[in-house]
C-alpha cells in the first residue's frame, strides 16, 4: 500500500531503510510523487478557493469593469461637448418659467465671510455717514487644498443719514455665470483631469466621500465652460511658442473612441517646444501641444506654417515637405540616434554598439560643461571638443558599414544616423541649438502617463479640449508654477479681463504672483 508522503518521512529511521539499491530507488521515486502530488493539490485548493470569494462576494469581470469605464468616460465627454458649445452664449435675464432647484451648498462646510463696502467712505451727494439696511448674500463653493470650504461675499447695503442717497459695493464676478464654482475648485478638477488623470465621475465619487455632492454631469459643465474661457489664452500661448527662431517638436500616439463603435481609435497629440534657457536666452520657455485625429504630414506643416527657423525634431517623413523651402531648417536628435544602438546594446551588448555609445557619451559630456551658457561660447566649445568627435564617428560608421550585412539590425542603426547626419551636426555649428528632442519628449511624458489611467479619450473634441489644457499646465510647469495655483489665479481673472490684454495672464507674467512657485 503506497503511504502518504508526511506519514512515510516520519516512519522512515536509519534502522527502517531497505538495504537494498532497487528499493531505496524506489522508496526516492515515490516520495518525490508525493511531494508533486501535494503541490498540485495545494494550488488546486488556492484556486478552488479564490473561485468560492468571487462566488461569494460577486462575481468580478475585469472586462466589464473596462466597459463601464468606457461608458463613464463617453458620457463625460458628451456632457463636456455640451457644456463647451454653450459657453459663449451670453447671460440671459432671470425667466419666470420654472427651472431645476439647484441643491443648497451642504451646512456642514466651514464658512469664510468676506464682506464687502462702497469704495465712498461718506455719502458722495452730501457727505454723510452711512448706516447698514440690509444686505445681499451670495455663497461660491470653493475648494482649498485637503478641504471643501464655502466662500461667503456680504455686500451691505448702505444709506446716507443725511439724504436719501445708497450704494452697495459691486457684485463679485465669478469664473462661470450663475455657478457656484470657485476658481479654487475649477483649478482642481482641471488639474486632477488633465494633470492627475483622474476622470471626471472618479473626482465626483471622491467628492461624495467629503460630503460633497458634485454630479460628474456638474462637472463636466464646468470643465467645458472653462475651456471657453481658457481659449484666448491657449492661442497666445501658440503665437509666443511660434515667435521662436528654434522649436522643438514630436508627437505621441492617443487612443480615442470611435463615435457609435464601441472600440478606440489612434489620435495624435503633438507637442512644441520654446525652451532657450539651455543656450542662455532669458526668454520664458512655453510647450503648445496640438491633437489630430491621424498621423497624416499636412498637420504638422499646418500647426507651423507661421514659423521660421530651426525645428529640432525625429525623423518624421511628414516634416519633409517644410523643409524644401528652407525657411524651416532640419535639426535631428541624437537621442533618438543614440537609442537605436541603446536597444541592440540591451538585447546584446557587441564591440560595436559598445563604442558608438562610448563615443556619444563623450558629445553629451561636452554638453554638460556648457548648458546655460551663450550662444557664442557653446558654438566655440563645440568647435574645439565636439566636432572632432563628430568627424572620426562618421568615418568610423562608414567603415562599420563594409563588415556588416544590408540586412542587420546594426546596419539599420548605423544608417539611420548617417542619413541624418548632416541634421545631426547641425548643432555644433549654432549655440542656439540643442544636441537633441529631449524638451518636446519631456512635455510628452504627463500623456504617456495618463493614458494608463484615461484608458482614452472620448472623441477628436476631447482631444482637442485636452491639448488647450496640456499646454497651459506644461507652461506652468515649464516657468516653475504650480499649475493648480496658476489656474486658480487665471479663473479668478479672466472672465473680466481684456481679451486685448489676455497675455498678461501667460505664466510668466503671473509668476511672482501666483503661490507655489517652485
Amino acid at each position: 500500500m503506497r503511504l502518504a508522503c508526511g506519514s512515510m518521512l516520519g516512519m522512515l529511521t536509519t534502522a527502517t531503510l531497505p538495504n537494498d539499491i532497487d528499493a531505496l530507488k524506489a522508496l526516492i521515486h515515490q516520495l518525490q510523487s508525493d511531494v508533486s502530488s501535494r503541490s498540485h493539490e495545494i494550488e488546486r485548493l488556492k484556486l478552488l478557493i479564490a473561485k468560492l470569494r468571487r462566488m461569494l462576494f460577486g462575481r468580478r469581470s475585469e472586462k466589464l469593469e473596462r466597459q463601464i469605464d468606457q461608458l463613464q468616460l463617453e458620457l463625460e465627454e458628451l456632457q463636456v461637448a455640451e457644456a463647451e458649445a454653450v459657453a459663449p452664449t451670453p447671460p440671459t435675464p432671470k425667466s419666470t418659467t420654472q427651472r431645476h432647484a439647484r441643491r443648497p451648498l451642504p451646512d456642514h462646510l466651514p464658512r469664510d465671510t468676506h464682506t464687502h463696502l462702497p469704495d465712498d467712505t461718506h455719502c458722495p451727494q452730501c457727505g454723510g455717514d452711512w448706516r447698514q439696511i440690509g444686505e445681499d448674500v451670495s455663497e461660491v463653493l470653493e475648494y482649498v487644498p485637503a478641504s471643501f470650504r464655502v466662500i461667503r461675499h456680504v455686500r451691505p447695503k448702505m444709506a446716507c443719514c443725511g439724504c436719501d442717497g445708497m450704494a452697495q459695493a459691486p457684485a463679485v464676478s465669478r469664473p462661470i455665470a450663475r455657478s457656484y464654482a470657485g476658481a479654487g475648485l475649477l483649478a482642481h478638477v482641471l488639474v486632477s483631469k488633465f494633470a492627475d488623470h483622474l476622470p471626471l465621475y472618479r473626482q465626483s465619487q471622491i467628492y461624495e466621500r467629503e460630503g460633497v455632492e458634485l454630479d460628474d454631469s456638474t462637472l463636466a459643465d464646468w470643465v467645458g465652460h472653462c475651456r471657453w474661457l481658457l481659449n484666448p489664452l491657449v492661442d497666445a500661448l501658440r503665437r509666443h511658442v511660434m515667435d521662436s527662431d528654434k522649436v522643438h517638436a514630436d508627437d505621441t500616439p492617443v487612443p480615442v473612441l470611435a463615435p457609435g463603435k464601441g472600440r478606440t481609435k489612434t489620435g495624435r497629440l503633438w507637442v512644441y517646444v520654446r525652451d532657450g534657457r539651455p543656450s542662455g536666452d532669458a526668454t520664458p520657455p512655453a510647450a503648445w501641444f496640438a491633437y489630430t485625429p491621424d498621423r497624416q504630414g499636412e498637420h504638422p506643416r499646418t500647426h507651423l506654417q507661421s514659423f521660421h527657423g530651426h525645428l529640432q525634431a525625429d525623423g518624421y517623413a511628414g516634416f519633409g515637405k517644410l523643409y524644401e523651402g528652407g525657411e524651416v531648417v532640419e535639426v535631428a536628435c541624437w537621442a533618438h540616434a543614440r537609442r537605436k544602438f541603446q536597444e541592440l546594446h540591451e538585447h546584446r551588448p557587441t564591440a560595436l554598439t559598445t563604442e558608438v555609445l562610448a563615443r556619444i557619451a563623450q558629445l553629451y559630456a561636452v554638453e554638460a560643461q556648457i548648458r546655460g551658457s551663450p550662444p557664442a561660447q557653446r558654438r566655440t566649445v563645440r568647435q574645439q571638443q565636439s566636432r572632432p568627435i563628430l568627424d572620426e564617428l562618421h568615418a568610423w560608421m562608414q567603415r562599420q558599414l563594409e563588415t556588416l550585412s544590408r540586412k542587420s539590425e546594426t546596419t539599420a542603426a548605423i544608417l539611420y544616423a548617417l542619413n541624418r547626419w548632416q541634421a545631426l551636426v547641425r548643432y555644433a555649428d549654432d549655440g542656439r541649438l540643442e544636441i537633441d528632442n529631449n524638451a518636446a519628449e519631456r512635455a510628452l511624458r504627463g500623456v504617456a502617463l495618463g493614458r494608463k489611467n484615461y484608458l482614452f479619450a472620448g472623441s477628436d473634441a476631447g482631444g482637442e479640449r485636452a491639448a488647450a489644457m496640456y499646454s497651459l499646465i506644461e507652461t506652468a510647469k515649464l516657468n516653475g508654477l504650480n499649475p493648480e495655483a496658476y489656474l486658480r489665479q487665471v479663473l479668478h481673472a479672466i472672465a473680466d479681463h481684456p481679451i486685448n490684454r489676455v497675455s498678461e495672464l501667460l505664466p510668466w507674467n503671473l509668476a511672482p504672483k501666483t503661490p507655489g512657485a517652485a
